[in-house]
């Protein structure tokens, strides 16, 4: 079941930019991201958090990854995965309704799970 918190950790910056890109007219996909640069309001935010999405993903993926070869027993990387994954959904919400604390806790706790599954990994290794 963690390789699909994996796939669902890949898709969400994606959900985040078609959020931040909904009301960009056709003639304006030709500099997106001049675009973006504009963009005020949740519509911003949603692509700050999109690309906050593209640097938290390397350090999940690898830790999953790591924590599988390292044969760290599956329901314990099944269920930080999807705490992970909880976490960054709770971290886009928090973003697009401007609420910065809960935001940062909610990546903290995506952090921690990422780590927590890497030191086990290091621990079984």
């Amino acid at each position: 079941m963690y390789w699909y918190c994996i796939l669902i950790a890949a898709f969400l910056p994606y959900c985040c930019a078609l959020i931040a890109k909904s009301r960009m007219k056709i003639k304006e996909n030709h500099a997106p991201r001049e675009h973006v640069a504009k963009l005020t309001g949740f519509r911003a935010r949603a692509n700050w958090a999109q690309k906050n999405g593209y640097e938290a993903f390397p350090f999940f993926a690898s830790a999953v990854i790591a924590a599988h070869v390292t044969q760290v027993p599956t329901e314990t990387i099944t269920l930080w995965a999807w705490i992970f994954i909880g976490a960054r959904f709770a971290y886009i919400v928090a973003y697009l309704v401007d609420q910065p604390y809960i935001r940062s806790a909610v990546w903290g706790v995506g952090q921690c799970c990422s780590a927590y599954l890497l030191i086990l990994a290091a621990l079984q290794s």
